[in-house]
């Protein structure tokens, strides 16, 4: 895969990967929180919670970036 090229400023850029940071992180926490206190699942954080968090900070991240994409484009 090759990096995206955009014509945007350095600070811009640098504002856009720590917002996919944050909503990576927060996603795939908000997941292991789920899987860790939902009553009636066993409290236990296997392999398969771990790599279904990763995932779903992965699909958050995306979302993230394609929502203030739209946005950036849109204003434009």
């Amino acid at each position: 895969m090759t990096p995206e090229t955009s014509s945007q400023d350095p600070v811009q850029e640098a504002k856009h990967r720590r917002a996919g940071i944050i909503a990576f992180a927060t996603g795939a926490a908000a997941s292991l929180a789920f899987f860790a206190f939902f009553p009636g699942l066993p409290h236990v954080i296997d392999w398969g919670a771990i790599l279904v968090s990763l995932v779903v900070g992965a699909l958050t991240r995306w979302a993230w970036l394609a929502r203030t994409r739209r946005k950036r484009t849109s204003v434009r």
